[in-house]
Formats: C-alpha cells, sequence, structure tokens
C-alpha cells in the first residue's frame, strides 16, 4: 500500500510531520517506534548526502511501549505449532532455525549450508556484526538435513522458482502461518529468540553462555529476554532440594546427616 509520505520531498519534511506519521500508530507503539527508526535512517542518509542540513527526526520522542517488546512463546503455543506443521515442511523448519539458534529473522533468512561448519552453524548477526558459532542443535539438524544440497538458503519464499526472503518478507510469510494454526496474535519470530534464552535459562546454563548462542551483548539484555522463564517451575525445585536436607537444631548433640543436593 502506498504510504502518504513517500509522495513528499525529503527537504520538505519537519519535525511536526514525523510526529503526524508516527502518531498514526499510537495503538501499536513498538510499530511506531520502528517507523520512526527508519525516518531517522533515511534523513541522516539525507543529511549526510547533502539533501538537507538538519535531521527532522531530532527530538521526536519515541512511544512508550507497553511490556517487554515481542511476547515470548510459550511450550504449549511451540508444540501446537509444531503438530500443524510436521517435520519436512518449510513451516517447521523455519520455527526450528529461530528456536534452535536464537537469531533474529534478518539472520535466519540468510543461513544455508554455506554456514554449516564441522557440526557448527557460523553466523555473522546483521544487526551487531558479531560472529558466532552455534552448535547444531539435533531438532534443528533433522529439518536441515531435508533440504537439498543445491539450496542456496535453508528457507525460500517460492517453490517453483525459488528465492531467498528478505526479512520483512519472512515476518509476514511467518505471521500468516501462525494465524493459519489459530495461535493467539502477536506471536512473532523475535517471540522465537526470547523463547530460546528462555528455555536455555530453564535448563539452567548461565547468563554467559545464553548470549554465547543469542549474541547480546550486555548481560542486562539476557536478564530481559529471560525474565519469562517458568517460575512457578523453579521455585518448587528450589523447595524439593530445601526438603531434601534434613535440619537440625543448633543445639542438636548429634552428628547431622548432610545429604548432597547437588
Amino acid at each position: 500500500m502506498t504510504r502518504r509520505y513517500a509522495t513528499h520531498k525529503v527537504a520538505h519534511f519537519e519535525a511536526k510531520h514525523i510526529r503526524s506519521f508516527v502518531a498514526r500508530l499510537t495503538e501499536t507503539p513498538a510499530a511506531a517506534n520502528h517507523r520512526l527508526r527508519l525516518f531517522r535512517l533515511l534523513f541522516e542518509f539525507s543529511v549526510h548526502d547533502g539533501w538537507r542540513d538538519t535531521n527532522p527526526t531530532i527530538g521526536v520522542r519515541r512511544l512508550r511501549e507497553a511490556g517487554d517488546g515481542a511476547a515470548s512463546w510459550t511450550d504449549d503455543q511451540i508444540n501446537q505449532y509444531e503438530t500443524r506443521w510436521p517435520s519436512g515442511t518449510q513451516e517447521r523448519r523455519a520455527l526450528s532455525l529461530l528456536l534452535y539458534t536464537g537469531q533474529r529473522r534478518s539472520d535466519v533468512v540468510r543461513m544455508g549450508w554455506d554456514n554449516v561448519l564441522n557440526g557448527l552453524l557460523k553466523v555473522r548477526q546483521l544487526k551487531t556484526g558479531a560472529v558466532l558459532m552455534i552448535p547444531i542443535h539435533e531438532m534443528l539438524l533433522r529439518e536441515i538435513e531435508q533440504c537439498e544440497a543445491d539450496m542456496s538458503r535453508f528457507l525460500m519464499s517460492r517453490e517453483n522458482t525459488p528465492k531467498a526472503f528478505t526479512a520483512n518478507g519472512f515476518y509476514m510469510r511467518f505471521v500468516k502461518w501462525c494465524r493459519e494454526e489459530g495461535l493467539p496474535a502477536g506471536l512473532s519470530p523475535h517471540g522465537l529468540r526470547k523463547a530460546a534464552a528462555r528455555r536455555l535459562a530453564e535448563a539452567g546454563y548461565t547468563p554467559h553462555q545464553i548470549a554465547a548462542i543469542t549474541g547480546h551483548k550486555t548481560l542486562s539484555e539476557v536478564e530481559r529476554y529471560t525474565r519469562a522463564v517458568d517460575q512457578t517451575r523453579l521455585a518448587r525445585e528450589a523447595m524439593e532440594r530445601i526438603a531434601r536436607v534434613k535440619h537440625y537444631p543448633q543445639n542438636c548433640k548429634t552428628t547431622p546427616q548432610v545429604i548432597d543436593i547437588t
């Protein structure tokens, strides 16, 4: 759909115009802020290239986003998706690439056989430039092994005339697959990146280990992604461990029997 701002000249934009275009998405703050980021990139380029003297996005504030952004997938939702899309389908392969690498969709759409090396998946993150070597999970291996050796990418936008996905094109297709299964609106590829971090946290891996896979630069970013850890289950496990230790009064004359809880 043609956007109204596409008909305006770069030199004529003012801050009030940027605010107006961003305000049209107030009901979806994340999308509004994404639009603002695109405008900033556009006008940074236009200033650098001499099309105009100032960047009209300077001073335009981001909208406050509720919650923590994209919703993390639950295990029930993952199972529902996998039931709908069996092993060997591109839909299933897409989920496996997202879930078992913990990468962004912009990196997943560029993965192919040339990224596989000695049981590892080499990823150069488009956003950060970081190079990661990620062990290939057996569930992911099962899916990519069903790809033809001459496929340039593991995910292709067309079957008859193969063409690599763009990040946005893949996003729209993936959301469509979720909708076809009747999954809740709002589930996205990025939510599977969060689910990957959550599963690693639930398995007991440290923030440093999780960051080695997801590529997060700071531990605070990892913490933000792992807030969806199953708190109830972890709390129950902690109490069960405490119950396995026999506690004695301080004035007890017998030697306590310590039970190893490691």
